[in-house]
């Protein structure tokens, strides 16, 4: 896994996935990034379900201001931990080992972006993400939320206060792109 672009631009990434933990494709990640274009400036970013951290330190690279990096996982921590090390990036960050529905209760914050990526088999992880976006306020008002998930599995038009605006298919994955109503 490499960096396609920014300050951290081709720099591979260390590690191996530990097992159950799938990284979301280079030419995914590209295709995320080519549809944020530059609202990642600045932006308050999170990486749910980070596995090794890829999405997160693409967004540092393209200038994201802040990013979270959630994984209940010890092993991706470390990995991310790891990543951002040889990286040499040492602010800007955080990193949370826990449950991604237990962080965003904790979380007291908005995110401008919010990418996350359960694995496919966890519909119920999939369930309390949305439920937490679509009733509290974790978004910014012109905030996203792109989960990432298998193309066989549909998620809701809508859910609480967030609406989905997007849909995109690549390969056997897919992308839900929600804002608040």
């Amino acid at each position: 896994m490499r960096i396609i672009a920014g300050q951290f631009r081709s720099r591979r990434l260390k590690g191996t996935p530990p097992p159950g933990i799938r990284p979301t494709s280079d030419k995914l990640r590209e295709t995320i990034f080519n549809i944020l274009g530059s609202t990642i400036q600045g932006a308050t970013f999170l990486d749910g379900c980070a596995g090794m951290g890829a999405m997160g330190i693409e967004a540092i690279s393209r200038g994201a201001a802040e990013v979270y990096f959630v994984d209940q996982s010890r092993k991706a921590t470390r990995i991310v931990r790891e990543n951002l090390e040889a990286l040499d990036i040492k602010a800007g960050f955080k990193v949370l080992e826990m449950d991604l529905p237990k962080a965003l209760d904790t979380l007291r914050m908005r995110f401008d972006i919010a990418f996350v990526d359960p694995p496919y088999e966890r519909e119920d992880l999939y369930a309390a993400c949305l439920e937490r976006f679509g009733s509290r306020q974790l978004l910014t008002p012109d905030g996203l939320l792109i989960i990432e998930h298998s193309r066989r599995e549909e998620l809701p038009e809508s859910i609480g206060s967030i609406h989905l605006v997007r849909s995109l298919v690549q390969g056997d994955a897919a992308l839900a792109f929600y804002r608040a109503k």
